[in-house]
């Protein structure tokens, strides 16, 4: 009795270590979210709600060369790399003057040198851009693309205060930023 229960217990244990072996490898572009208003800001208060939030996987540089290469111009981009990057507003807003009802949307954005296209699509919960659709666009604003001097190795948002009721969302990676305005 005791050699059986002693064997099942062994078998047990060598097939729970089978299982935790299965598990995917470690995604190279990890998730990341940014909040608006910036929930580690050190004058942030504690009654400061979300007025903004992104959610977006981090791809990196590695040595790659990535607008006009990588990441095409001219071409609809995920805005980061693995699911395409959602947004979701708590509030109404205005990005870049363009009214933006309270709710979640797909990020996508066409790169060019001077100046990118910024895309919300209701079109939400998928892989990519490889199924997007303009029909989905719920609006679309343009904003400038700068050229930093120093290049950023992991692909980021984050948001700038730049105003009461004003503030920027940052986009960079490489050399590139572009900042897309909004007042809430």
């Amino acid at each position: 009795m005791k050699r059986t229960f002693f064997t099942a217990l062994v078998m047990i244990l060598f097939s729970s270590a089978t299982f935790a072996q299965d598990f995917a490898e470690i995604d190279r572009s990890p998730m990341d979210r940014a909040y608006y208003p910036n929930n580690f800001a050190h004058d942030r208060k504690p009654s400061d709600k979300a007025i903004i939030r992104v959610t977006y996987s981090r791809p990196a540089k590695g040595g790659r060369a990535i607008f006009g290469q990588l990441v095409p111009f001219h071409k609809v981009w995920r805005t980061g790399a693995n699911e395409a990057t959602e947004v979701k507003f708590y509030q109404d807003i205005q990005l870049n003057g363009k009214p933006v009802k309270a709710g979640t949307y797909a990020l996508f954005t066409i790169p060019d040198e001077q100046e990118w296209d910024i895309i919300l699509s209701s079109d939400l919960d998928y892989w990519g851009a490889y199924s997007y659709n303009d029909k989905n666009d719920v609006i679309r604003v343009k904003a400038a693309s700068k050229q930093l001097t120093t290049p950023v190795e992991n692909f980021t948002i984050q948001f700038e205060k730049t105003g009461a009721t004003q503030g920027v969302m940052k986009i960079a990676w490489d050399k590139t930023l572009v900042d897309v305005p909004f007042t809430y």
